[in-house]
């Protein structure tokens, strides 16, 4: 894969109303990948990573880890070996920094290995204040000292189990807590912490490297720290949100389509949610089959009354999958109301939506009354995050005429070779400019 620049522009051209057709596979999930890749950082021993997603946030992540000393090697397009035996807590480039959240995943290893970590405030999407108090706090009551200036300087005389309650069900935060805490000497119990399938799958492959954790996949963890950590061979698994965006492209582009090794046990809420929408999937063992010709009719509550879709921690309804809701719903016959309880700003790309012909009513940075079905027009786009950008693709490729997606770059950060993939199904995406053999 051609790695591209840091600050490369790049522009999709959408030639919508065509349908697609076959298999696709959903990659590794990103956010799985990253906490998994910063946590190889616990071991001195090789790690070998698979199924992972070759997209812009993972190779940023790579190049960080890479500077503070971890020799990585790709083995294949979706395959990382990591080997980290000695570690510098060196200053982290604060471009690289600015461009993911994920830089943030390195306090927890960073300071069970070196004892210190200074790093520049992390980037990442800009879809509402996304706070790191929860991360300090939590680092803080496992031994850490913080002192927050221009830049976040950790530093431990030794880490120390502790019982820990996280003042908000934080993803990222959970994670850097779970790698301390496999660390620190004594018994940590995490209270009220995240228990996304991506925090499962970084909590299973420290399991792989000898960490003892109890209560995966729950709002409590048991870790008993201080054990010696060995290598390990690892997948990753597959990207739930991918999947729903899938799910959202199929049904407004009525386009019938399987996705293979889907990851099902992680979908009931999305798949309830696209009921509410009127679009049904098939379980087929680990595959889904979604059939054109979908009812595409919202589902009114008891009484008739207007139903809301609403995203809420794991396992409800993923933030990271509103987006895709919304353009669903606005092919679908009926009204719904679209809450986005997570993030203050991740609705405001729905003027897009509405200058395409949506009909959309955004009644505060929280709440949008969609009514569809409507007819959408291409226009021009610009992508202002990763999951606004593939709504604005999916709603580019189920309206009438030639759409233009630029800042592209942004979709790019979180699904991998996403255009290309979708040609092959029947999709007409140009990338400009196009990739490198």
């Amino acid at each position: 894969m051609a790695r591209a620049l840091p600050h490369e522009r790049i522009q999709y051209v959408v030639e919508g109303g065509f349908k697609l057709s076959g298999e696709i596979e959903p990659s590794g999930n990103k956010n799985a990948a990253l906490p998994i890749i910063a946590a190889s950082l616990l071991t001195d021993q090789r790690v070998e990573l698979s199924n992972v997603p070759r997209i812009r946030d993972v190779e940023a992540l790579v190049e960080l880890i890479q500077s503070v000393g971890a020799k990585v090697r790709w083995l294949g397009r979706n395959e990382l070996e990591i080997e980290a035996r000695e570690l510098r807590p060196a200053n982290l480039d604060p471009d690289l920094c600015a461009r993911i959240r994920a830089s943030i995943l390195l306090a927890g290893p960073m300071l069970a290995r070196c004892g210190e970590i200074t790093l520049p405030p992390p980037g990442g999407d800009v879809i509402g204040r996304r706070r790191v108090d929860t991360h300090f706090l939590a680092l803080e009551q496992l031994g850490a000292k913080i002192e927050v200036n221009s830049v976040y300087s950790f530093r431990t005389e030794g880490l120390r189990g502790a019982d820990v309650f996280l003042d908000e069900p934080s993803v990222t935060a959970t994670e850097n807590a779970l790698c301390a805490a496999v660390f620190a000497e004594g018994t940590t119990i995490l209270r009220n912490c995240a228990s996304e399938p991506h925090v499962q799958d970084l909590a299973r492959f420290l399991i792989a490297m000898g960490a003892r954790i109890e209560g995966v996949g729950t709002n409590m963890m048991t870790i008993h720290g201080g054990q010696r950590l060995g290598g390990a061979s690892h997948r990753i698994g597959p990207d739930h949100n991918e999947v729903g965006s899938l799910i959202g492209l199929a049904a407004v582009t009525g386009s019938a389509i399987s996705i293979r090794r889907a990851g099902v046990e992680h979908l009931r809420s999305t798949l309830m949610t696209f009921e509410r929408l009127g679009i049904r999937c098939q379980i087929d063992g680990d595959d889904l089959i979604i059939r054109s010709g979908q009812e595409m009719k919202i589902q009114p509550d008891f009484g008739g009354h207007i139903p809301k879709i609403e995203d809420q921690p794991w396992p409800a309804f993923p933030a990271d999958t509103m987006s895709i809701a919304i353009v669903t719903a606005s092919q679908c016959d009926g009204v719904v109301l679209m809450f986005e309880k997570m993030f203050e700003s991740r609705m405001f790309f729905v003027d897009k939506l509405i200058a395409m012909g949506a009909r959309i009513v955004l009644c505060d940075p929280h709440r949008a009354i969609v009514a569809g079905p409507s007819k959408l027009k291409a226009a021009q786009l610009e992508s202002p995050d990763i999951r606004a950008g593939v709504a604005m693709l999916i709603a580019a490729m189920c309206a009438e005429g030639t759409s233009i997606i630029n800042n592209a770059q942004q979709i790019e950060r979180g699904y991998e070779r996403i255009e290309e993939r979708l040609n092959a199904m029947g999709a007409r995406i140009t990338r400009i400019p196009p990739r490198e053999a």
